[in-house]
C-alpha cells in the first residue's frame, strides 16, 4: 500500500475512501449515456450482490472487530457491539419513517414516510441516500479506528471494505439514474441525481472518522452502529426490492456471491 496514504491522518484516508465510493456510483450512473435502461435480471443480481457484501462487510469488517475490542474494556463484551448494532438499526428505521422517498422501480403511490409533492427524481435520490449514509459511516469508523493502542483494526481491512462497498455502489448509481432517464429525463440531468445519492459518503466518512479519533471508547459501539444500520438496509429494502419481479434463485445466489467477495476481501486485505 502507498507509504503516502498510510503516512494521511485517519480522517482524511476516511475522505479519500468516502471520495472513492461517490465516485464508483457516479460510474454506474454514467451508464445511463449509453442506454436508457438496464435489463430487470441484472438489476436484480446487482442488488442480490450488493446485500451479499453489506451483510459481510457487517460482520468481518465491523461486528467481529467490535466484539474483539470491547474484550479489553470493563463491560462484557457482548454488550458495546449489542448497544451500537440495535441503535444502528433503530435510527434507521426512524430515517426510514420522517425523510419521505421511494426505492427504485416503484411507482409514486408506493412512496414511504411523511406525504410530499416532492418529484420522482428528489425521492428516488433519498432514498438511495439513506443506503449510503451507514456504508460511509461504516468506512469513517473503520479508518478511524486505526489509531495507536486501539487492536483489531487496520488500514488493509478498512480498505478492504472501502472496495467493497465500492464494487456494490455502481448498481446504487444506476438504480436512479436508469428510471428516470426511462422516463424521458435527459441524460446529463439523470446522471447528476444518480451521483448525487453518493455524495452524503465522503461527509458520512469523515463524521465517523472524527467520532471514533477523538473519542476511541466510542469504537465497538460506532463499529456495530454501523453494522446495524447496514443490515437494516439490507433486509428491509435491497433484499425485498431483489424479489419484486420474481428472479429469487439468481438474486439469492448473486448475494452469496457478493458475501463471498467481501469475505475473501477483509480475510485477504485484513
Amino acid at each position: 500500500m502507498s507509504e503516502w496514504f498510510l503516512s494521511l491522518p485517519p480522517v482524511v484516508q476516511a475522505l479519500l475512501a468516502g471520495l472513492f465510493t461517490w465516485s464508483v456510483t457516479a460510474l454506474g450512473a454514467a451508464v445511463v449515456f449509453f442506454t436508457p435502461q438496464v435489463n430487470r435480471r441484472l438489476l436484480d443480481a446487482m442488488l442480490g450482490f450488493s446485500a451479499g457484501v453489506m451483510l459481510a462487510a457487517s460482520y468481518w469488517s465491523l461486528l467481529a472487530p467490535a466484539i474483539r475490542i470491547s474484550e479489553y474494556g470493563r463491560l462484557p463484551s457482548w454488550l458495546p457491539p449489542a448497544i451500537g448494532f440495535m441503535a444502528g438499526g433503530a435510527i434507521l428505521w426512524m430515517l426510514d419513517r420522517s425523510l419521505p422517498h421511494l426505492h427504485p422501480g416503484l411507482a409514486m403511490d408506493k412512496a414511504e414516510g411523511p406525504a410530499t409533492a416532492a418529484r420522482r427524481a428528489v425521492l428516488l435520490v433519498l432514498a438511495i441516500t439513506l443506503h449510503n449514509i451507514p456504508e460511509g459511516l461504516a468506512v469513517g469508523v473503520a479508518f478511524g479506528g486505526v489509531v495507536q493502542g486501539v487492536p483489531s483494526t487496520s488500514v488493509s481491512a478498512a480498505v478492504a471494505l472501502a472496495i467493497g462497498i465500492g464494487i456494490q455502489n455502481v448498481q446504487e448509481g444506476m438504480a436512479v439514474a436508469l428510471p428516470l432517464r426511462g422516463e424521458g429525463m435527459g441524460r446529463l440531468k439523470s446522471f447528476w441525481y444518480g451521483q448525487l445519492s453518493a455524495l452524503v459518503e465522503p461527509i458520512a466518512a469523515m463524521l465517523g472518522a472524527f467520532a471514533v479519533v477523538f473519542a476511541a471508547p466510542l469504537l465497538p459501539y460506532a463499529l456495530s452502529f454501523a453494522a446495524g444500520a447496514m443490515v437494516y438496509v439490507v433486509v428491509e429494502e435491497l433484499i425485498p426490492e431483489s424479489h419484486q419481479a420474481g428472479n429469487v434463485d439468481l438474486a439469492t445466489m448473486s448475494l452469496m456471491a457478493g458475501f463471498a467477495l467481501m469475505m475473501v476481501l477483509d480475510v485477504a486485505l485484513g
